[in-house]
């Protein structure tokens, strides 16, 4: 009797057991079942980065043209540490002690500066907003990376709400506030200006419009001040070479290109007669000459002022440029400066390519070179400058990468070039387009070209 118990109660054991154990296998677990939940940056990687930033040219590999100039490679896998307590390449964000994305501070984190195109963020040059030439991002997007760098700027972890991510209220160029350039005091220079201008969707839009300064007598400028609306790709004050011949009509817009993107012949021949005055890629300009230098400007002096955007949207955005010369007695000019503008339209790159040009210009006077810049376009990798001739031959003296931001190098004490000397200019491009490019006017063409100023020595 009591083996059949014990064997009654084994097997029940046995049977309570077995379907504890079936029942522990078979039902799911529903931590085990839950669907993985995406971390905050993981939703920038995915829902901005990648699609807006990461893109072919961009952000994407070292392999982009634009690598060499920003550095930075934003795709899945990459971005996190390539953004975290990392320097900036751009000086003034250097100096102001900025990092790419800095822990619990948005406003010392570039990352948020460079996606935030209100006037506000650009009160100081940090180089163009981005997404370059495109469609800024909503609203609710920039808010979502704000916070999550106050928030200390996580790569695991859920830390700003996901639905601030719908939020699809655009930043429009119209609504942004921008700030006019304030104008030198009385007596003290001069302000010039090219008026608020539509720039149509998915166009390319540069223009000139020359304006009469109105001097009656010579005036000397110490400093050049320039100032434009967001998404500027450049803005340069030309002189003309030849002020006797036929210059174009005051205070009329010259436009580059036609509203079907064929180049206007009239206004390309116009160009002709340029002569680089100053200004340069970024959307605010200031350049002070050397102490006891300055430019001469003759009386009734005339520039062209020539503003480059793009708009890769599809909505009509806005331009707006202004100028200041600041100008100084001439008893205190010791030197009056002169435009150096050496251009090399020699340029045939195949499809595909990697190609080194050079090219060199000798003076025919002793001078002291104070400045030196570089212009060229989006397939230029690196733009070197080297004295030619002399004891120096072949020295390196200027360096750049960044064809949209390019360097701008003072000499203290000036580069002094003996007659017969002078610079030889080295441009290495990469074409990765399936067309041979060569010298234009256009994005799509490119250019190599030295800008700077020196004074003839004593």
């Amino acid at each position: 009797m009591k083996y059949f118990v014990y064997i009654s109660l084994l097997v029940s054991f046995v049977i309570v057991f077995s379907n504890c154990t079936k029942n522990t296998i078979s039902e799911p677990n529903p931590i085990e079942e839950a669907v993985k939940i995406p971390s905050s940056f993981e939703l920038i990687q995915n829902k901005i980065l990648t699609p807006s930033c990461a893109t072919s040219g961009c952000h994407s590999s070292e392999l982009d043209n634009s690598f060499k100039q920003h550095g930075l490679v934003l795709a899945a896998g990459k971005s996190y540490k390539n953004l975290f307590n990392i320097s900036p390449k751009n000086q003034n964000a250097l100096d102001d002690k900025l990092k790419l994305v800095t822990a619990f501070k948005s406003e010392e984190s570039l990352f948020f500066h460079k996606l935030s195109w209100s006037d506000g963020h650009h009160g100081k040059n940090y180089g163009s907003p981005m997404p370059l030439g495109g469609k800024s991002l909503y609203i609710g997007q920039i808010e979502f990376i704000r916070r999550w760098i106050e928030a200390g700027a996580p790569d695991k972890g859920n830390v700003v709400d996901e639905s601030l991510l719908n939020d699809k209220t655009e930043v429009s160029f119209d609504t942004t506030p921008f700030e006019a350039l304030a104008p030198p005091k009385t007596g003290e220079g001069i302000q010039l200006k090219v008026d608020k201008f539509e720039v149509a969707p998915n166009f390319e839009r540069e223009l000139f419009v020359r304006r009469e300064i109105g001097n009656k007598e010579e005036i000397y400028v110490n400093r050049m001040k320039l100032k434009s609306r967001t998404n500027s790709h450049h803005m340069v004050v030309y002189a003309f070479k030849d002020s006797a011949a036929y210059l174009p009509p005051a205070n009329i817009i010259r436009d580059l290109r036609n509203p079907d993107k064929t180049l206007n012949l009239l206004t390309a021949i116009s160009i002709s007669n340029h002569i680089f005055l100053g200004g340069g890629t970024d959307s605010q300009n200031e350049y002070y000459f050397p102490e006891g230098t300055a430019l001469l400007l003759p009386k009734n002096a005339t520039v062209d002022l020539n503003p480059h955007y793009f708009n890769k949207t599809n909505n009509i955005n806005f331009g707006e440029n202004y100028v200041n010369f600041y100008t100084v007695d001439k008893s205190k000019v010791k030197n009056v400066v002169k435009m150096l503008d050496l251009g090399n339209q020699s340029l045939s790159i195949a499809p595909n390519e990697r190609k080194t040009i050079n090219k060199s210009w000798a003076f025919n006077t002793n001078n002291n070179v104070v400045m030196l810049t570089s212009h060229t376009h989006r397939l230029a990798e690196k733009f070197i400058i080297k004295i030619k001739g002399g004891k120096r031959d072949g020295e390196i003296v200027y360096e750049n990468t960044d064809w949209e931001h390019p360097l701008v190098k003072n000499f203290t004490p000036p580069l002094q070039l003996l007659k017969g000397e002078g610079l030889t200019s080295i441009v290495t491009y990469f074409n990765s387009t399936d067309k041979t490019v060569k010298f234009g006017l256009t994005s799509e063409d490119e250019m190599n070209i030295i800008f700077g100023y020196y004074y003839e020595a004593k």
